[in-house]
């Protein structure tokens, strides 16, 4: 691949991956161009750009996901290349094969690498043949019941039914005996059709107390692919990751070599190029197996960058620009421990359901160790029309018990009013003894997460927040300076969550 030097780039994203791709870019001395929609007039990322163009109304299908739009403004404004960013049309490939026709570079993979990665069947049979382990099961589509019964019986319940083009627990089903696979097998296809236009499932052994382990890898266009250590990914609810940290607490240096090895062959299965990552299960006995891959840069990907000292975003674009990886897997190097939580204006006493609304008060936390990318000011309203993310708040340690001191003090720090958020979540997952000993899995929130835990705490910060404001009274306060909780009576938000 020849040498293109990228001088406009057009990020075809909103929010905190379009702030943090832009800040990136405008280090490596590139020009930015930021696309909104009405939602976003005011945002952030917005004003950061060189150039903003305004492309439609709030709704997604008429601005961010109208690929006739983008491709339109990278033309009339000369663009060079596109960072996708994540979601949206990151893993769209009619998108990167309209850029590449207006000779635009996609910042990322080949479409044929995408749509190959995009359909879950289509990547098993992709690795199948360089030994990647694979979780037993259907090699393709379930044509109907009898077969799904026939399946089942010979790997044995329960088993997993999962959307072939799916993703997000969208289209995916647990089936524990006979009984109930005719009901589980109908509402995976209904879902799943519903979802991504496609009904076809397979089926899989379910795997008991898995852990949801990824790696991050890198491939230039000259044959070189690495792997940048993994990422543990197993605090989720409703399938979607809420902390994850590198590394992973339970893998050993000789697995940890086996996981990147097995990512590396992945990404070499389909000529991969840029950046990527491959998802594995690890089951109880240490047996792991391919899931997928995210042919994308990951919301979680600054974890990486804490541990390895790499800026992600600006490999993607050298890459992009035909240059290759400067490094080999031996320079390569784990420092220290970092996490990541994901602030999302949800409830956590609410099944964790959105709460939109307006951000009364905005302060993130600061200090050593501490990185919070987001795309939101205080005064600013949380649109209903995207993923209600309002930042990913990440923290580095020398070690994962300074990290986690690291992130419960920048849990309490940080100050949000006007909307519900899962920072009450998180930190209850940082002081529960599960993670703190590194022996949890994906069903961390099903076996040890209530609402009344939270409850709980706020009952002990409201205690606490009583006993201050008795002391402050004590010593004569003078009647102009309030105390935290006369102005808000939250118990969170009087240690400033």
């Amino acid at each position: 691949m020849a040498k293109k030097k990228i001088k406009k780039l057009l990020v075809a994203n909103r929010g905190e991956i379009a702030l943090r791709v832009m800040r990136s870019a405008r280090e490596m001395g590139i020009s930015t161009v930021a696309v909104y929609s009405e939602a976003d007039r005011n945002a952030p990322f917005v004003r950061f750009a060189d150039e903003a163009v305004f492309i439609g109304p709030a709704p997604s299908k008429e601005s961010y996901l109208v690929v006739e739009k983008l491709v339109g403004v990278c033309k009339d404004l000369k663009v060079d290349a596109v960072h996708p960013g994540y979601g949206f049309l990151s893993e769209n490939g009619d998108f990167a094969r309209a850029l590449e026709k207006s000779g635009i570079t996609f910042v990322g993979p080949s479409p044929e690498a995408m749509k190959v990665m995009g359909d879950k069947l289509a990547a098993k049979e992709a690795v199948k043949g360089f030994g990647v382990p694979l979780v037993p099961g259907t090699e393709g589509a379930v044509s109907g019941l009898d077969e799904a019964i026939a399946v089942a019986k010979t790997i044995k319940f329960p088993i997993l039914i999962k959307a072939a083009a799916g993703g997000g627990g969208k289209g995916m089903r647990v089936v524990v005996e006979e009984a109930g696979l005719k009901e589980g097998l109908e509402r995976a296809i209904s879902e799943a059709q519903n979802a991504f236009g496609d009904g076809s499932v397979f089926i899989e052994k379910y795997v008991a107390g898995p852990r949801h382990i990824e790696v991050q890898v890198m491939a230039d266009t000259h044959g070189n692919t690495c792997y940048l250590f993994e990422r543990e990914c197993s605090v989720q609810r409703r399938h979607q990751k809420v902390v994850e940290e590198a590394p992973s607490a339970v893998l050993s240096p000789a697995m940890r070599k086996r996981m990147g090895e097995a990512a590396v062959n992945v990404a070499k299965s389909v000529d991969y190029v840029g950046a990527g990552t491959v998802e594995f299960l690890l089951d109880e006995g240490g047996d792991f197996y391919f899931m997928e891959m995210n042919t994308r840069l990951q919301v979680e990907h600054p974890v990486t960058e804490m541990i390895t000292g790499l800026d992600l975003v600006k490999l993607q674009i050298r890459v992009a620009e035909g240059e290759k990886l400067p490094f080999t897997q031996d320079e390569l190097t784990i420092n220290g421990h970092a996490i990541e939580v994901r602030v999302y204006a949800e409830d956590p006493l609410n099944n964790f359901l959105p709460d939109i609304g307006t951000l009364t008060t905005y302060r993130p936390p600061q200090g050593p160790g501490v990185r919070v990318d987001d795309g939101f000011e205080e005064g600013m309203t949380i649109p209903i029309h995207y993923d209600p993310m309002i930042a990913k708040l990440i923290t580095h340690g020398a070690t994962r018990e300074e990290a986690i001191a690291r992130m419960e003090r920048a849990i309490d720090d940080y100050a949000i009013g006007g909307v519900e958020t899962t920072l009450p979540f998180c930190r209850f997952v940082m002081g529960h003894e599960s993670f703190r000993s590194g022996k949890y899995d994906t069903h961390f929130v099903r076996d040890h997460f209530k609402p009344e835990a939270l409850e709980a705490l706020e009952a002990d910060e409201f205690q606490a927040a009583a006993l201050v404001s008795g002391i402050w009274q004590a010593a004569a306060v003078p009647a102009a300076v309030k105390s935290t909780a006369e102005i808000d009576g939250s118990p969170w938000k009087l240690r400033r969550r």
